[in-house]
Parts: C-alpha cells; structure tokens; sequence
C-alpha cells in the first residue's frame, strides 16, 4: 500500500500539537524565572545585606543598594532587542537554549559569594548583571518562539499564559523574596538551580526551530549607539537618586546631567543610522503598524506605572502600616510579601481568562478596558488614609491585578500578531524593551516624586519629634537633614530609622529608659512620617493614574485590525502572501 501524504496528515498535526504545548511550558517556565529574579531581590535585601556583613545606610553604600535593584533591569532593558535580532539570524531557539545555560550558570555563582562588605556587594552585582544577560536571551525569544508553534486562533491564549508568567513572576517574587529569605539569604539564588538545569537540558531535548532564519549581518553601530544610550539614560536615572552635594537626590550632579544629554543624543543618532543601514537592528517600518507602535506604547506606560506602584507598596507596608500595626522591623519584608498576596492573585486569575478572550473579541476592548480599571485603582490607593483597614486595601491591589492582567495578555498578542515572521524576534525583543525600560524608569521616577514629597516637610517633623523626646537640638537637626532616601531605604530594609541613626551618636545612652523606648519603638517613626509620606504618595498615584489614563488612550488608537481572523487572512497576509505562526511542515 502506498503511503500518500495524507496518510501522514494526523501524525503530522499530533506532533505539532504536542510540540506547541512543550513549547509554551518551557518558555512560560523560562519568563517566570528571569521576572522573579527581577522582584524576589526587592523583598530579600534586607536579610542579603545582613548575609555579606553590609551597612546599606553607611555613606557610599546606598549606591550597591540602587545597583542591586537597577542593574538586573538596566542589562534586560537594553540587551533584549538584541538578542531578539540574533534569534531572527542565527535560530530563536539555539539563542533562546544558550540563555537558560547562562541564567542558571549565574544563579549558582550569586549563591557562592565568597567576599563580605563591599566586595560582597560587588561581586552580587556583577554576576546579577551575568543572570540578566540570560534573562534577556529568554525573554527576547520566547514570544517569538511561541508565536511561531501557535496558530493565529490561539496565539492570544499562548502569548497570555506566557505574559502572565513574565508578569506573575514579578508578583511571586514579592511573596518568595520574603519566605526564601527567612530561611538563608542565598535561597533566593538556590531556587533557580534545579529548575533552571532541568529546563535548560528540557529544552536543548525538546525545542526546533519552526521557522528559516533570516541569516544577514550584525547593525554594529546599531547595537552600540542604542545600547550605549539607552544604558546612559538609566544610569543617569539611577545615579540621580544618590544625594549630591547637600541636596537630597542627584539630579543636579553634572554627570547626571551629561549621562541623560548623551544618552538621549546617541538614542537619536540610532534612530537616523536605522534608517539609513542595509541590514538595522530594528526594523523602523514595524512602526507603521498601528498595533505594534500603539501598543508598545500603551505597555510602556502601563510598565511605568506597574514597577512603581510596587516599590511604594513595599516601602508603605514595610516602613509604616506594619509597625504601626505591631509587626517588628525586622519581620516586616516577609508579611509585606504576604499582605501583597491579593495583588498577585488578581493578576493570576484575569490574565489567562483575557488572552482567552482575546482570540475571540480581539485585544483592543480588554486592553483599553484593564488600562481604565488600572488607573482606577490607582485613584482608589489615593483616597486611602496611611493607617487604612486592610480588607479596602486588598481589594484595590487585587482590583491593581485584574487590571493588569486584563491588559497584558491581549497587549502582547496583539503586538506579536501585528508583525511578519521573519521579524518576531525583534518585536518580541522590543516589545520586552519596552516593558524593561519602562520598570527601571518607574522606580527611578516614583522614587524622585516620593523623596520630593517628603522633603518639603520631613526634615523639620523629624527634628521636631526628636527634640519632644529629649534629644539634643543639634542632633535632632542633624538627623532630620539626612537625605529622606536613607529613612525609606532603612524602612524599606527592616530597619528601624530612628535607632540607626541616633545610634552612632551615642545620645540614646542619656535619654530616660521611657524615651528610649519611645524612639526604638516600632510606632515614633511610622508616626511622624505619616503626614509627610502621604503628601508623596497623592503625587506618585496620581501620576500613576495619568500614565494609565494615556496607556488607555494608546490602546484605544491601535484600530480594530488586532481583531483575530482564524479563517481568513489578514489584509496585510494577503499582500505579502507571508504566513504568521504556522510551524513548517
């Protein structure tokens, strides 16, 4: 009997069903570990720096504090789109397997730091640069990967677990920053080593390419000039948090100033050498496409917003609402993780419901829709008082997640949808660039507001507090003309402000035992503070709510065209006559 083509019609569809799901559990594995790498550190930090023997307050030393917040996004936001072009060249998924091995390789060594102090610090900085690199190399291409294994009536399905997962690993990271770290400080590290080898050796089993590479060359003065650029603007960013020179951030620090001029200047020399070179790192003319441009914008925004709201949740829980409801400095990261559950659950349960719903309604209605409710929620965090009652407070961070997870899931797929598929690479790429920037940008910018707020009245309540309690008035004055960032940073640690820094004075010796009870106590510092800390936060959720008001807009002005069309070809399709994500046969 003669075996005719479709005799072979079933295996074939059975073995590209079987592949698209290794394919999404795989790269779904991959984005949640390289985004909780990105937040488990935020909530870890406190018990990291005890674990390297490290005063983060010490003058100097708030600058490794920033670097092992800033640096892991700073790399991903610069490198994905990169990685994204080599995938398109030389194989997603040989880039793609090549950052699993680099990832895990470098959460071992982060886990073996063998040097205390600054030394230590440095050495967690660098090798998070390293698992960063890693991180890109997965994020970049697994959208790409995906997109090429699904079909176009479950792309919105696939891309929104996988989002999900990039995003839910962020709101995870929260939660397992706080419990890991309660154990060992390196845990935060050992968690990414089983499953980063088993996956790694998963995937180098598992994963084909599915589509041709495009082969060409490398964008050099490309590559250099946007990553150049784009690293000066948030170096520039980072640094300007750092006080200068008596003043209470860096942004008048001549280097910052250069950083942020230069920066911006060689970002535009990229876009002219893009136009002009035969084979550019990105390809300008995705631009064209509504869904790709508008939709990258709305994320960007979103991302603004998203990292941080989160910063300021944990230096609100940490610093203030947990002391004052009884909860030691040093236990606050963990609970902090855990009365931030609801946020996490929220984005868990819409996200995967909204890229389902995506491949039948379309994306432009569910993203403008979670962008609204997003800045909704930002509203409804305003109107609380510092002390809230915590079930209103869970339901508007829970309501803050079902928004973003009703955004994220049909923003990707329409984004990923909208390009051809020799370029999936790239767009993923930028589309991840976007996001990176926009988190790393977030807290620099949420964090200047907050510092801004309180520092129009937080030196004078603090030395007036100090002074009720006995200190002397010189060092109440000296105290409370500290930077604010050093008091955010020490609430954000677990550390209690007042007693860390009126303890290199020795004044606390010669206070009545009642006084110093008072000042050590876990209510004096979450009380002064309160007025001051909430004039910043009406300013970084209001602004929140802006960038969700223009996330919306965005959204709403990508067009229809996102619209899934399981039987048909897109318009766009019909022209070029080029298939989007149908695996090759």
């Amino acid at each position: 009997m003669t075996n005719t083509p479709e005799a072979h019609a079933p295996s074939r569809q059975a073995g590209e069903d079987r592949y698209k799901w290794t394919a999404l559990t795989n790269t779904t594995a991959a984005v949640f570990m390289s985004a909780l790498d990105g937040s488990i550190v935020l909530i870890a930090l406190p018990a990291i720096f005890r674990g390297v023997h490290l005063d983060p307050l010490a003058p100097g030393n708030i600058a490794y504090l920033l670097w092992m917040i800033m640096g892991y996004r700073l790399v991903q936001a610069v490198l994905v789109v990169t990685v994204g072009r080599l995938g398109d060249m030389y194989g997603r998924v040989r880039i793609y397997n090549s950052g699993f091995a680099v990832f895990t390789f470098a959460s071992i060594l982060l886990s073996f730091d063998p040097f205390d102090g600054g030394h230590g610090a440095m050495w967690l900085i660098a090798w998070r640069v390293v698992q960063a690199v890693g991180g890109s190399m997965l994020t970049a291409n697994s959208a790409a990967i995906l997109t090429d294994a699904f079909p176009e009536e479950q792309r919105g399905f696939a891309l929104g677990i996988n989002q999900v997962a990039a995003l839910g690993g962020m709101f995870v990271g929260l939660v397992a920053g706080g419990l890991l770290s309660a154990w060992d400080w390196r845990a935060v590290f050992w968690v990414n080593v089983p499953v980063g080898v088993f996956f790694t050796l998963w995937a180098y089993r598992t994963l084909r390419e599915t589509t041709r590479r495009d082969g060409g060359r490398i964008d050099w003065w490309g590559n250099i000039t946007f990553a150049v650029g784009l690293s000066a603007t948030l170096i520039a960013i980072t640094a300007g948090l750092q006080p200068y020179d008596g003043h209470t951030m860096g942004w008048t620090n001549p280097l910052v100033d250069v950083l942020i001029v230069g920066g911006l200047l060689l970002l535009a020399a990229f876009v002219v050498i893009e136009n002009r070179a035969s084979a550019p790192m990105i390809q300008l003319s995705l631009f064209r496409q509504r869904a790709f441009t508008f939709g990258n914008l709305a994320g960007l925004a979103i991302s603004i917003g998203r990292g941080g709201m989160q910063f300021v949740l944990i230096i609100w829980l940490q610093g203030i609402w947990l002391p004052l409801h009884g909860y030691h400095y040093s236990d606050t990261p963990l609970w902090a993780g855990i009365f931030m559950l609801p946020l996490t659950a929220g984005f868990l349960a819409a996200g995967p419901v909204s890229g389902y719903l995506s491949d039948r309604l379309g994306s432009r209605g569910l993203a403008t829709g979670g962008a609204l409710l997003f800045g909704a929620s930002f509203l409804g965090l305003m109107s609380l008082p510092i002390d809230f009652g915590y079930p209103v407070f869970a339901m508007l961070i829970a309501l803050n997640g079902i928004a973003s997870g009703m955004f994220a899931s049909p923003n990707s797929s329409s984004i990923m949808g909208s390009v051809p598929a020799r370029s999936r690479g790239v767009a993923s790429g930028m589309r991840a660039t976007f996001q990176n920037s926009g988190t790393a940008v977030s807290i620099g910018v949420f964090f200047s507001l907050m510092i801004a707020g309180l520092a129009r009245s937080l030196p004078h309540t603090l030395t007036a507090g100090l002074q009720q309690q006995g200190v002397p008035a010189h060092v109440a004055a000296q105290v409370g003309g500290l930077p604010p960032v050093s008091s955010l940073f020490a609430a954000q640690l677990g550390v209690n402000p007042v007693h860390h820094l009126l303890q290199p004075s020795g004044v606390l010796a010669h206070l009545t035992a009642a006084q110093q009870e008072t000042l050590t106590g876990s209510e004096f510092f979450p009380t002064l503070i309160s007025g001051p800390f909430h004039s910043g936060l009406v300013i970084v959720f209001a602004f929140g709510a802006t960038l969700a008001l223009l996330a919306a807009i965005a959204s709403f002005l990508r067009g229809t065209g996102t619209r899934p069309t399981a039987k048909f070809p897109a318009p766009r399709e019909a022209a070029t006559g080029e298939v989007l994500a149908r695996p090759d046969k």
